[in-house]
């Protein structure tokens, strides 16, 4: 499969992440209200930047890579949004973005380790 524009890659990954805490709070909760708030808190760009931490000493080179060049792309935000924090929130969609098209076992992985650590933060499925 050719590689894409990176800023497809954190389109896709955006998205797949999205889907991946939805599923995950429907097994928590049927309260549209609670569900919408474990949501907001589980992908906004700041836990995803706290992800990429714990996910740090999980990734291979190719993947470290991937954060990096992802965080470097050239994104037009609202000028109140912190932009490092969206750069590195990018990075993280631009991995799950990539993994999701080219070694789905291996975001399988990634998705463990992220449930994992969720799993540990209790306050952010209450």
């Amino acid at each position: 499969m050719e590689e894409l524009n990176l800023k497809c890659y954190a389109h896709l990954g955006d998205a797949v992440y999205e889907v991946f805490v939805r599923e995950k709070i429907i097994m928590l909760t049927s309260n549209l209200s609670k569900m919408h708030k474990i949501n907001t808190a589980l992908v906004r760009a700041s836990f995803q930047c706290t992800l990429l931490d714990v996910l740090e000493s999980h990734l291979t080179e190719k993947e470290q890579d991937l954060v990096r060049r992802g965080r470097n792309i050239q994104i037009s935000s609202a000028r109140k949004v912190n932009q490092a924090l969206h750069r590195l929130a990018t990075g993280f969609e631009v991995l799950i973005g990539y993994l999701y098209l080219h070694n789905k076992e291996r975001l399988l992985v990634i998705f463990k380790i992220i449930s994992d650590y969720i799993n540990t933060k209790e306050h952010l499925l209450n």
